[in-house]
């Protein structure tokens, strides 16, 4: 199975539909190295036919549900922390528990779990220096109601079912509030996380992280928005209030009578596949909303939580969007934009200006196909707000600052039996000792080579990087000798990706570099693909950050 097999299946599942997809076990394949290509016939477990009958999209009517917008979470009460003696601090609690919604107007209520019991959770909104706590409060039932592959790592048959902790994207925290995947806790229990908020103003997002079902947990609704904001960028005269909204986007297949439905394998003692793209795609947990605006300028805030699937975005009616901040804040200045493409994780904060606009409807396209619709007021407010032309000084980490620069693998392992079941970061398993272990307030270069078919949504937890190139190079040569032979010219990011970041896509074939000073708080932390069925079967790894 070589690359242009890999593209066409993944044409034919976009053209198809992942349901009919799923049924002709095309949705799920392992992706073992280039080039390997006996390897490559043995490792495409075939997806199982789904036993309940899917929802097909196309048939419903587009536009029926208004959008909806997450609440605001607010404090229940305050309380010491030691790391502030003689303060106290404001303590929110969120609650994970089962519940059932209506994704589409049409469709019977889907079982569901989250945060404060929606989907998305509440949405936190903090400020820059103003700490805050957490109570994560695991009330969800004791049985999970998604696939468990009891062959991964992390998710034995001696595990409980349900498991939950809550890692807050992009936020800096200390090790024991980062929500490292090993600290889970069960139903019934609680943990306080502390967030000292001390970085820029971002678009951040939160989500489970247990060891072994992350993929689950998130599918089955376990995640919301977290955004911190600064006096610098309020300076800015963007626009806010109830024109700043958050955006999250993801992706599920759902049975026509309201159940979600996860993809499993043929095989039934190991039924995890290697990637989950469905078939109807959700916006802030609604099938096809519409949502009422002004005539003026909005922000819309982007937040790619889709298990698998990258999103490209574009705007009917000749609209562009301005392009304003990326994974950890503002860029240096606007950047217009035709199509804005995420991968799972990656987070864009864009301006849309509906002026002129009055009376006129405008879709936000997945691709071709229109998934939500903004219904413009005839008459309405106007901001005479002008985008300035910069927005913050991003100062380039220059390489020869770096201390290291450290060779990472992103590849694949074959078990026994020949099928890819494991995703590995080095060669290595996640139980493997500590390898990555960059020392406080040094920087860094991490090059991740990408030995696979897949492109791979590279996150690092606690520090923000930079990225500084993609480079194609010689897969063969490497193979024979572990060394990188270039084969062209070092790409530069775009200019939306000349901002902060924490995730990083590394494209098959190419050696992507990033720079990061790894500041924060001594511990143990994680690396990992974003992928998040690639996430559970050991595509993630411990980083030690040592003392100064």
């Amino acid at each position: 199975m070589n690359p242009s097999r890999r593209q066409f299946l993944r044409g034919l599942v976009d053209m198809v539909g992942a349901a009919t997809a799923a049924e002709l076990g095309l949705l799920a394949w392992s992706s073992p190295a280039i080039g390997d290509e006996k390897t490559m016939r043995m490792a495409m477990p075939q997806l199982a036919a789904p036993k309940v009958p899917l929802v097909n999209p196309v048939t419903l009517a587009r536009f029926v549900d208004p959008l909806p917008l997450p609440p605001l979470a607010k404090p229940v009460g305050q309380r010491a922390h030691p790391a502030y003696p003689g303060k106290q601090l404001p303590l929110y609690r969120m609650e994970m528990r089962a519940f059932k919604a209506q994704l589409h107007r049409d469709l019977p209520p889907t079982p569901l779990w989250g945060y404060g019991g929606s989907f998305p959770g509440p949405t936190l909104v903090a400020k820059r220096n103003e700490p805050l706590l957490i109570e994560w409060a695991n009330a969800l039932p004791d049985k999970h109601f998604l696939p468990i592959d009891h062959t991964i790592h992390g998710a034995e048959r001696d595990k409980p079912e349900v498991r939950t902790v809550t890692h807050v994207h992009g936020a800096r925290v200390p090790p024991s509030s980062d929500g490292y995947p090993e600290e889970w806790f069960v139903p019934g229990h609680t943990s306080v996380s502390h967030y000292p908020n001390a970085q820029d103003a971002a678009t951040l997002w939160y989500h489970d992280h247990a060891m072994g079902i992350t993929r689950l947990n998130i599918y089955a609704g376990l995640l919301g928005a977290y955004l911190i904001h600064d006096d610098a960028e309020q300076s800015l005269n963007l626009p806010s209030g109830d024109c700043d909204l958050p955006l999250i986007l993801c992706d599920r297949l759902i049975a026509k009578d309201g159940q979600l439905y996860y993809p499993v394998s043929d095989d039934p003692d190991a039924p995890w596949v290697s990637e989950c793209n469905g078939n109807a795609i959700l916006c802030n947990g609604k099938l096809y909303p519409f949502l009422v605006v002004e005539p003026r300028r909005y922000r819309l805030r982007l937040v790619n939580a889709a298990n698998t699937r990258f999103y490209e975005m574009s705007l009917s009616a000749g609209l562009s969007f301005t392009q304003i901040a990326s994974d950890q804040g503002l860029l240096a200045a606007p950047v217009p934009r035709q199509r804005v493409t995420l991968y799972p994780a990656e987070r864009a904060d864009v301006v849309i200006d509906f002026s002129g606009m009055d009376g006129e409807q405008v879709q936000l396209r997945q691709q071709a196909e229109a998934i939500m619709e903004f219904r413009v007021r005839d008459r309405g407010r106007r901001d005479k707000g002008v985008m300035p032309t910069t927005l913050r000084t991003i100062e380039r980490l220059a390489a020869a600052s770096a201390e290291r620069d450290r060779v990472l693998t992103l590849g694949e392992q074959d078990d026994a039996g020949g099928s890819a079941m494991m995703m590995m970061l080095g060669g290595k398993h996640w139980s493997a000792p500590i390898t990555e272990d960059p020392r406080q307030n040094t920087t860094e270069i991490w090059s991740m080579v990408n030995l696979t078919g897949d492109a791979h949504p590279m996150h690092l937890h606690l520090v923000r990087f930079q990225v500084l190139e993609r480079r194609p190079f010689d897969l063969f040569t490497w193979n024979e000798s572990k060394t990188l032979k270039y084969t062209g010219p070092a790409i530069p990011p775009g200019p939306e990706e000349m901002g902060w970041k924490d995730t990083v896509r590394a494209d098959p074939g190419m050696v992507t570099r990033i720079i990061a000073r790894f500041e924060g708080e001594p511990g143990r932390y994680v690396w990992h693909c974003h992928l998040l069925e690639h996430e559970d079967n050991e595509m993630m790894r411990p980083f030690q950050l040592l003392p100064a």
